[in-house]
């Protein structure tokens, strides 16, 4: 049985409210942004920040296979991962799960056995938890069954992507990476390539297939875009389908496209952390200087999100306020969620308490329920000598 919500008075600390750093306290009751007494906690020396939206992470892989040789059950995974979210001040986060012609981990059978242990796992989940599914273009066959886990699971973010052109490069210049990628999926070189090839069979299909699919999106109230496109073209192709958010475009071009036709811009928080792409594509930063970037996601690091949000006040790039609304107020926007993304009455109490000093996360707070506590933080909480009702280990 989920553990109801505290009823407090969180005071002292530096609030972000109305888009400003403001000192004033924030009440919590049933789970909403409120006012009037309540039991109180001095967070001095804190910031109070709108809980972190994450829109792609895939860190969720990490717990499901820590070793690729080495899988483990998906309720042990998921658990690991909502600790993981809620101990980096994530809310609410998205899981990236592929839906692709690569089988294994990345396949419809494994998507729908995940989809079916987020549901079962709900109840227990600190973090809210959802699916964003990616799906491969080249999956032509699977519509209905597609369109059926995303009608019966509640699905309400799916992405485009296509790695047919990464398999075919690897297949001439790394064979190594290439067997690798096999080896995940169980199978051989050969036996791969040949669903490589079944793939790419279905071009001529293609076209009709993601429209059908972004018709029902529209009925269902899905939103969707598409991955790491390439160029203004490739943009410009998903926006007219009505695949609007541009995730992870890896050229300036089809970022510079996406703005003008007002298509928001996600990239990964890692990429501002580490200074630019592994890959050699466009570096988010840079993107981010041009106004060409509108909000961050963890892709494969949770930490990375607040991480990236200071990285960009201490080089100047942008204040608190403006970084921050990139992990939480934008997404939120972005995702059609009116309840969370800000500090205001009525709104949920999703809330991050940082550290100002370490600027570490020591207490994540999502519908009300305390998810995370460490350090400095959980003494003020514990020590306040009330009933707060903790949903934290």
């Amino acid at each position: 049985m989920p553990i109801a919500p505290s009823s407090l008075r969180l005071t002292g600390a530096t609030v972000l409210r109305d888009g400003a750093l403001q000192a004033r306290s924030v009440a919590i009751k049933d789970g909403r942004i409120t006012k009037g007494p309540l039991p109180e906690v001095d967070l001095s020396g804190y910031y109070i920040l709108p809980g972190i939206i994450d829109l792609h992470g895939d860190a969720f892989e990490r717990h499901l296979a820590p070793r690729p040789s080495a899988p483990f059950p998906l309720r042990t995974a998921l658990r690991a991962t909502d600790r993981d979210a809620a101990a980096n001040g994530v809310t609410t986060a998205w899981m990236a799960h592929s839906w692709s012609w690569e089988g294994g981990a990345r396949g419809p059978d494994h998507a729908e056995a995940f989809l079916e242990a987020v549901d079962t796992y709900a109840d227990e989940a600190l973090t809210d938890l959802r699916v964003q599914i990616r799906c491969e273009t080249h999956t032509v066959h699977t519509a209905d069954r597609l369109l059926a886990a995303v009608r019966r699971h509640r699905v309400d973010y799916v992405v485009f992507n296509n790695h047919l052109d990464e398999a075919a490069q690897l297949a001439e210049v790394d064979r190594s990476r290439l067997a690798l990628w096999a080896q995940q999926a169980g199978r051989s070189v050969d036996e791969h390539m040949a669903q490589v090839h079944a793939a790419r069979a279905q071009k001529r299909d293609v076209p009709r297939y993601l429209c059908r699919l972004a018709e029902a999106f529209d009925t269902l109230g899905v939103a969707y875009g598409s991955h790491d496109d390439r160029d203004g073209e490739t943009r410009e192709y998903y926006s007219q389908i009505g695949a609007k958010i541009c995730e992870f475009p890896t050229r300036r071009a089809a970022a510079a496209l996406a703005r003008a036709v007002g298509d928001p811009i996600l990239m990964g928080a890692p990429n501002v952390v580490r200074g630019g792409s592994q890959s050699g594509n466009i570096a988010a930063r840079d993107l981010i200087e041009e106004r060409l970037c509108d909000a961050l996601v963890s892709d494969y690091y949770y930490p990375a999100l607040l991480q990236a949000a200071f990285r960009l006040v201490d080089d100047g790039v942008a204040d608190l306020p403006r970084a921050w609304a990139m992990i939480s107020t934008t997404p939120a926007d972005i995702l059609r969620m009116p309840d969370r993304g800000r500090i205001d009455y009525g709104r949920r109490a999703d809330l991050a308490v940082v550290n100002a000093r370490t600027r570490a996360v020591e207490a994540t707070i999502c519908g009300g329920r305390i998810t995370h506590l460490a350090g400095e933080a959980a003494h003020r909480f514990l020590g306040a000598g009330r009933n707060l009702r903790l949903a934290a280990e």
